[in-house]
């Protein structure tokens, strides 16, 4: 029996409530397809669309939106060189592009986060999992610094961005994917949880980063380490192509990766 892209985004929402204004929707392409391979991915990028193109998947469930907003809105780019050439290639190629963020974030539990813990190798830590982050406890505890050097192995990534004390033993953390990391939800995290230290993707530099500082300077045993937006969200989207290649083992499901998008010079 043929699998249509409708198939799987049935599959993708039948225990999921999403709110009026969800961003996933199908934003290229048409439900009615046969899907011929599907390509999972946290961000479908230039490369991403080419290299589905060049495997003969027609269907790439994506975390983020290929259009640069979080609302896919593209009148705003109308004559801009490189949205035209990416809708062309997609168009030409008979892409479709589903939205899959809110659902997976509304994953019991969130599966952008429970991919992450899993990367790392820590689902034995979790104590308490929040809307917002989930509550780690290592009994042996760990210095900031070894942490992070653990976060850029378990995720094959070349740097993440410490402030704040990286000698001090962390017992108690919290980790935040996406953008999750700014001020007001870390700040009383860090207070209600008694928290050593934040895990985060990205969030506003002079929040977060400059509450750690001050911290510090007054001799509390604070740190952060952020991670970057894609790399805290990449390993869940591969946990649901897991799930997919699962659920539909006669279809060709792939998570694809993509370099970070910063080089530290």
């Amino acid at each position: 029996m043929n699998i249509t892209i409708q198939d799987i985004i049935q599959y993708l929402t039948a225990h999921v409530e999403l709110p009026e204004n969800t961003v996933d929707r199908l934003i290229t392409g048409s439900s009615d397809q046969t899907v011929t391979g599907v390509f999972v991915t946290f961000m479908p990028t230039q490369h991403v669309i080419e290299h589905a193109v060049q495997r003969g998947a027609n269907l790439i469930i994506a975390h983020e939106s290929p259009f640069y907003n979080h609302h896919s809105h593209t009148d705003w780019l109308a004559n801009d060189p490189v949205y035209e050439t990416k809708k062309s290639l997609i168009d030409e190629a008979g892409i479709s592009i589903y939205r899959c963020h809110d659902i997976i974030h509304r994953f019991q539990p969130d599966g952008i986060t429970e991919g992450l813990i899993q990367a790392l190798g820590w689902s034995s830590y979790v104590e308490q999992q929040l809307a917002e982050a989930d509550i780690l406890s290592f009994p042996e505890g760990r210095t900031a610094q070894a942490i992070a050097h653990h976060v850029k192995s378990s995720l094959g990534i070349d740097y993440v961005r410490v402030a704040g004390n990286a000698e001090i033993v962390c017992r108690r953390a919290a980790v935040l994917v996406g953008f999750r990391g700014n001020g007001h939800v870390t700040i009383p995290l860090i207070q209600n949880e008694q928290l050593d230290l934040i895990i985060a993707g990205e969030g506003f530099e002079w929040e977060t980063p400059e509450y750690i500082r001050d911290a510090v300077q007054q001799g509390k045993s604070k740190a952060l380490i952020m991670m970057g937006h894609a790399e805290s969200e990449a390993s869940g989207m591969k946990l649901l192509a897991d799930r997919l290649a699962e659920r539909f083992p006669e279809l060709s499901v792939r998570f694809i990766g993509e370099k970070p998008v910063y080089t530290v010079i």
